[in-house]
């Protein structure tokens, strides 16, 4: 039985906890502006909010996935690509939240972007610990 790469299985389940939570919360922010929409109607342009709502909603599920994607995997080297793909992917939407803050009239500060690369970062080493082992055998 292969030895299982616990750096992989730990941020995998770290990922799993921000995904969960972020999902919860995601689903708040967009009924929160679809009862905006409702009470203001036309009045009001939360175009950029609802968008915003909605990423950071699959950027959650992504996490989530990646998270799950991880912890299975973690004892499985030749499934290291998969996992590489899905923290790309978070961090892809780490890095898009940041843009979008920025992009809405924010300031776009380098410690929220450091700080949500964090764990995508870490979990990626653990994937490219696996690919390096899957090569090794």
């Amino acid at each position: 039985m292969e030895k299982s790469n616990g750096f992989l299985k730990v941020t995998g389940i770290l990922m799993i906890i921000g995904g969960g939570l972020g999902i919860i919360l995601g689903i708040i922010a967009v009924l929160g502006t679809s009862a905006l929409v409702a009470a203001f109607g036309a009045e009001v342009n939360l175009g950029l909010l609802t968008f915003a709502a909605i990423l950071s909603l699959i950027g959650a599920a992504v996490s989530l996935a990646a998270g799950i994607v991880g912890v299975a995997n973690a004892a499985k080297p030749a499934k290291a690509m998969v996992c590489i793909v899905f923290g790309i992917l978070t961090a892809v939407f780490s890095v898009l939240g940041n843009v979008l803050t920025a992009a809405a009239g924010g300031s776009f500060s380098v410690v929220n972007l450091i700080l949500g690369l964090a764990l995508p970062v870490l979990y990626l080493i653990g994937a490219f610990q696996n690919r390096n082992r899957a090569l090794a055998m």
